[in-house]
């Protein structure tokens, strides 16, 4: 049984990243989905597609630069299922001065910490990816 499937999707990211994998394959999940949209819209991966069978699956495209560095450096778990993190829309945090993302949860759904600043909503800090 996975206690946290948010924590393993960004395992399973880390760990294809550091083998220099192209594609992943993770269960389905909306969740993961709207984490991956972001992370498509941030540049951090190359996109990511439903797969139909028995058990839905998503298969992640990982992106590289020119010299095979994953685009994806850092991608930590911050709010977990033992210890949530929330923020007010006062303090939503900012990574690395704006060169990463944080993703939050919020009651208008999963965003970036640049669209809640932008909707003026706060909620819990799901991860930070740099």
């Amino acid at each position: 049984m996975m206690t946290d499937p948010i924590a393993d999707m960004l395992t399973r990211i880390r760990n294809a990243n550091l083998s220099k994998k192209k594609v992943l394959v993770l269960p389905y999940s909306k969740i993961k989905i709207r984490i991956l949209e972001i992370l498509k819209e941030g540049n951090y991966i190359m996109g990511y597609e439903i797969i139909k069978n028995k058990f839905d699956e998503i298969e992640v495209k990982l992106k590289y630069d020119a010299n095979g560095k994953p685009s994806v450096t850092v991608l930590k778990r911050v709010s977990k299922p033992s210890r949530r993190i929330y923020v007010s829309k006062e303090n939503l945090p900012t990574v690395l001065n704006n060169f990463g993302i944080a993703i939050i949860s919020t009651s208008q759904g999963i965003m970036s910490n640049k669209e809640a600043k932008k909707k003026g909503i706060g909620g819990e800090v799901i991860c930070e990816v740099y």
